[in-house]
């Protein structure tokens, strides 16, 4: 488990992190908690005194990482960007997304729908499931499903398919 004290810092722009809060990891850290990783890969332990798991680190190029911290996690924390946070952290080997049956189902229609889901980055698959998972309602969450067979059958990744939603592809 390693230990550090950080800032809490804000994208002001920065594409699709545009807004978003984080804590950055350097490489020098990152190889203390999964050593010579480049791709994203998940943390658990605290921030504060708040307990934490399944936290992605996200890739920022040279070996360096960041933590993405969501605003419902900013308001546990009490703590907006600029803000001093203290961090033990440590791989979370145990995190696993289970797909949801309706995706399951729906892709499971046609063998290359499933196979290119599985193609995906685990972190995209779990940005895939977490997105449909998070709708409040029945229709918004069929609106996300058939979008991401639609993507699937496109061999799309995450990103691409909301892009391409918005008109920005």
């Amino acid at each position: 488990m390693i230990h550090f004290k950080a800032e809490i810092e804000r994208f002001e722009t920065m594409g699709e992190k545009t807004g978003w809060s984080y804590v950055f990891i350097p490489e020098a850290l990152a190889n203390e908690i999964k050593a010579g990783c480049k791709k994203s890969f998940r943390v658990k332990g605290k921030i504060d005194e708040l307990e934490v798991s399944g936290l992605a680190t996200i890739p920022m190029g040279e070996g360096d990482f960041i933590i993405a911290l969501n605003g419902p996690l900013r308001k546990k924390l009490r703590k907006e960007a600029g803000a001093a946070i203290e961090l033990f952290l440590t791989e979370d080997k145990d995190f696993k997304i289970e797909m949801p049956e309706d995706l399951e189902i729906c892709l499971s229609e046609e063998d290359h729908l499933m196979q290119n889901f599985l193609k995906q980055p685990k972190s995209h698959q779990n940005y895939y499931i977490n997105w449909i998972n998070q709708a409040k309602t029945e229709p918004t969450r069929t609106k996300r499903l058939v979008m991401t067979v639609k993507a699937m059958d496109k061999g799309q990744d995450f990103g691409t398919m909301i892009r391409e939603s918005q008109g920005k592809s």
